[in-house]
């Protein structure tokens, strides 16, 4: 089979389409024909090398941490899925391997894909929307009637946050740059405003919040300028470097390692077929242009959530 790799890390040069063992699986595991995989930030991360020490690999390895596609193959005591059924998940991060034309999966990272929209455009949600929904719920632990400012809101994880915020009943500032601004509105965003100007403080954009959820990565210096944005007794979560707590007002903070799970996943899937969670892909790529990705997102150039196609 084909799949994109790379045998050392590096720029993303190092990536290479090239024919490869088709995967057999596992107890436990399924085998995946995949459909899609999508661009995420940590796979430029992963490959330069920079989380080696955080996330030990095995090279080669085979990027692509999103998956969506069709079950092949069932491995020794697998129950509750079929061949054929259509699928979504979160792959392991040390081990990952969306990129290529099949992949072996744990059964229990695994949900059924929606329904409603293109399987390969719900290769957009895995990761974005476990990082969204651990994000929102399990770190800031969210509320209806809760105020929420979410920094980069115009983002996959961001817009992601600001959805599931509005479900949850909270009202909710989003901030991005104008080009978002209309799309987070038919979200049902409270209230949309630009980057944030810290020296202005939280009173210029409707705050203190009872909640801040940020995904712009920031100095630390500015992130501890986040603090004064979370009114007494709140939390901040932040999927960009930690905003410093503040025990005296009791503001609390934590940061996320997002982690694979499969009912959780499911849980999102369920708000995309209802319509109460809505994907924006930006663009669709060829997995054999996956170095010609890499190297768009380190220079800025990426429109949005990419997709990437399988062979």
């Amino acid at each position: 089979m084909k799949a994109m790799r790379f045998h050392e890390f590096g720029g993303s040069a190092v990536l290479r389409y090239e024919d490869v063992d088709r995967p057999v699986p596992g107890a436990g595991q399924v085998l995946v024909r995949v459909a899609a995989t999508s661009f995420n930030p940590v796979d430029d991360h992963i490959r330069a090398g920079v989380l080696a020490e955080m996330i030990p690999i095995a090279l080669p390895y085979v990027p692509g941490i999103d998956l969506a596609g069709t079950v092949d193959e069932l491995g020794a005591g697998v129950t509750g899925v079929q061949v054929g059924d259509r699928v979504v998940a979160m792959l392991p991060l040390d081990s990952a391997g969306g990129a290529a034309e099949y992949v072996a999966v744990p059964a229990e990272s695994l949900a059924p894909a929606p329904r409603t929209i293109e399987l390969v455009d719900a290769a957009a949600l895995p990761l974005a929307g476990l990082s969204a929904w651990q994000t929102a719920f399990e770190l800031a632990e969210l509320k209806a009637g809760q105020s929420v400012l979410v920094n980069g809101a115009g983002g996959a994880v961001g817009s992601l946050v600001v959805q599931l915020a509005v479900d949850a009943g909270a009202q909710v500032t989003a901030v991005s740059t104008p080009r978002h601004a209309d799309r987070l509105r038919g979200y049902g965003a409270h209230r949309v405003v630009g980057p944030l100007d810290l020296a202005a403080g939280p009173a210029a954009v409707g705050g203190p919040f009872q909640a801040v959820v940020n995904h712009v990565r920031v100095s630390p210096e500015e992130l501890a300028r986040l603090t004064a944005y979370v009114a007494d007794g709140g939390a901040a979560a932040s999927t960009a470097g930690p905003i410093p707590e503040d025990p005296a007002r009791g503001v609390r903070s934590a940061n996320l390692w997002v982690r694979s799970d499969g009912a959780q996943l499911a849980e999102l899937v369920g708000k995309v077929d209802a319509g109460k969670l809505r994907l924006h892909v930006a663009a669709h790529r060829a997995v054999a242009e996956l170095a010609a990705v890499h190297e768009d997102a380190g220079a800025g150039r990426l429109p949005g959530k990419t997709v990437v196609l399988a062979p």
